[in-house]
């Protein structure tokens, strides 16, 4: 890589979101001169959902920045693993697995969840359940800092996850934050994943630098963009 060449930051949701819950750090990276791309994660597995995303990866054909919220950490950990081209990673608000742990098993190892009371199950024809959190619940459960209005837009476009999903444990023997650089940066007040967790997570993963957002929910990249675009600048190797 040269030395004036930026990487491509590569963006991936976590359950109950999509890809536009990225659009206040995308315009904010834009603004630096950073090239985004926001993926639309599957949701369904975690081996298939990691390569579909290190597809994505390899077709820039370029250094890349990958960032992951929620369950997405578990796709990047999964996704980068041996991949030479992420030459960073960052956790927002995300898992950071070890081998063989899963987002069930994470989101529980401290208290202070209450994703499980807000969750509706239904089956699908592939086989098990999916989740969605119930849309009078999504405001309070998973983005308390945004205003009602976007609040209700996010709980109208999120993407369910299958149980599947939460429950596959990291495959690889080899987890990308074991070798790859690692940032993190979280909201204080995130209900899905206790802050505790996250705390824990970034520690074992020697971090490089974490970020406690103080009043921040679990949608801490939609509530507060620039703090979070401003981890990710650090990450590619720059000051915000």
């Amino acid at each position: 890589m040269s030395t004036t060449e930026k990487p491509v930051i590569v963006l991936v949701h976590g359950a109950f979101a999509e890809s536009a819950s990225w659009n206040g750090v995308i315009r904010n990276l834009h603004g630096r001169g950073y090239r985004s791309v926001a993926v639309a994660n599957p949701l369904r597995g975690l081996d298939g959902d990691a390569t579909y995303v290190r597809d994505v990866i390899n077709g820039l054909g370029g250094p890349v920045v990958l960032v992951g919220h929620s369950y997405g950490g578990m796709v990047i950990t999964e996704a980068a693993a041996g991949l030479a081209s992420v030459q960073s990673l960052v956790y927002v608000g995300a898992f950071a697995p070890e081998t063989g742990e899963s987002a069930f098993e994470l989101s529980g190892k401290f208290p202070g969840s209450s994703l499980g009371a807000a969750l509706v199950s239904y089956p699908v024809s592939t086989g098990g359940d999916e989740f969605r959190i119930d849309p009078a619940k999504f405001h309070f459960q998973f983005c308390a800092d945004l205003g009602a209005e976007e609040a209700g837009l996010m709980g109208a476009t999120q993407r369910p996850v299958t149980e599947r999903a939460l429950t596959d444990g990291l495959s690889t023997a080899t987890p990308a934050w074991r070798t790859t650089p690692s940032w993190f940066v979280h909201g204080e007040r995130d209900l899905n994943i206790p802050a505790e967790a996250l705390r824990f997570m970034a520690e074992r993963a020697s971090s490089r630098g974490t970020r406690e957002v103080a009043g921040a929910s679990h949608a801490v990249g939609a509530s507060r963009p620039d703090e979070v675009a401003a981890v990710i600048l650090e990450a590619a190797g720059e000051k915000a």
